[in-house]
């Protein structure tokens, strides 16, 4: 507790990275349980920032690029593949000897906009097999693990009719799963999407594992993305999903955790960045933390965390990694979703980088 004091009196950047240096970090503490990640964006890609670095390197050793390998940036025209910003993600977590992660390389949303024109299943099917075998074989041996197909599936567990299913059913799902094993035989593959502890969800992601599993397709694991709130989902339903996935034979991961602190609006459902509520916005009660999380909000963050990091530990032999959505709470995408102009703190480290309540109620679960 002694080097945490000191560090919220640090004054300056330097001091604060020398203070960093001296706290037990995530990486560490779970290192025998799972991987600690953090989902990175563009500019700590980039090491534009010296206490970002430190962050990252210190207390994680799994990392995933936040957009920049997304279709749209990594393939914006059906002959161009942009691999200037992937390349130096690739080479940041080579360097630090992380894990590494590629998400995601089929997804509806984020789709290059030449993709939507694409309207017979043999184009797209080639199209889908050039991205992969491209972007696959360049990293392969360097990529650990893939987000093959990204929010497949609807609430109720059926397909999604996404342009993708349209044009091709769910083949396209199968055939992407096989290009990225043939690509890269030695990569993990994860199926991954939001609300995964839904039972109807749930029962969707069975049969879509099942099928391809029929099919003899390889497929390592579920990726859980986490986003949730300080009331839920209980920590029942997440169980459920882990034991449900684990009887499969693949692996959890939890790909993009955080904790939302804000309300949000009644009829808000799951993920899908296409919700918007512009009515909400300028409303205080839906910002009532503009400036910093209050005392109460911050112990019941580092209590939702704390029982979150409880189950985790619970079922360590069934999950590969925990990823958090974001580094600080300042880089998170909950800022402005699903109402603009807010101001959120789902994350362990806030702002300036200083680690919360609920950093220290995750470390002391391994550190008593």
């Amino acid at each position: 507790m002694i080097a945490f004091t000191v560090f919220l009196n640090c004054k300056n950047n330097t001091e604060k990275e020398d203070s960093i240096a001296q706290l037990t970090s995530l990486k560490e503490s779970f290192k025998n349980d799972f991987l600690i990640g953090a989902a990175i964006s563009n500019s700590q890609i980039n090491q534009t920032d010296s206490l970002t670095n430190t962050v990252l390197i210190k207390e994680f050793n799994s990392i995933t690029p936040e957009n920049d390998m997304k279709w749209e940036q990594i393939h914006p025209q059906k002959d161009t593949f942009y691999f200037d910003v992937a390349d130096k993600y690739v080479a940041l977590g080579q360097k630090n000897n992380m894990n590494i992660v590629g998400h995601t390389l089929v997804w509806h949303s984020q789709l290059a906009p030449w993709m939507q024109d694409v309207k017979d299943s043999i184009t797209m099917a080639k199209n889908i097999e050039n991205h992969i075998n491209t972007i696959v074989k360049r990293y392969k041996g360097k990529i650990d693990t893939w987000d093959v197909v990204n929010e497949a599936l609807n609430e109720d567990g059926s397909l999604r009719t996404s342009h993708f299913y349209e044009v091709m059913g769910d083949n396209y799902i199968a055939l992407a799963f096989n290009l990225a094993a043939k690509a890269d035989p030695d990569a993990k593959l994860v199926y991954n999407d939001y609300n995964l502890w839904k039972p109807e969800k749930r029962a969707g992601v069975v049969r879509l594992v099942k099928k391809l599993q029929e099919q003899g397709i390889k497929i390592d694991g579920v990726g859980m993305q986490a986003h949730w709130s300080l009331e839920g989902p209980s920590i029942e339903d997440i169980e459920n999903s882990i034991i449900a996935y684990s009887n499969l034979g693949v692996k959890i991961s939890f790909t993009e955790l955080d904790v939302t602190v804000l309300p949000n609006p009644w009829d808000l459902n799951g993920a899908a960045v296409e919700q918007s509520y512009e009515q909400f916005e300028n409303d205080p009660k839906m910002n009532p933390y503009p400036e910093k999380l209050s005392d109460s909000a911050q112990t019941q963050l580092a209590k939702r965390y704390e029982d979150i990091f409880k189950l985790f530990l619970k079922h360590k032999d069934k999950i590969d990694r925990v990823t958090f959505w974001g580094v600080n709470d300042g880089q998170s995408w909950l800022n402005n979703w699903p109402i603009k102009g807010r101001t959120n703190h789902p994350l362990l480290f806030d702002r300036n980088y200083e680690p919360k309540k609920a950093y220290l109620s995750v470390l002391a679960l391994k550190n008593k």
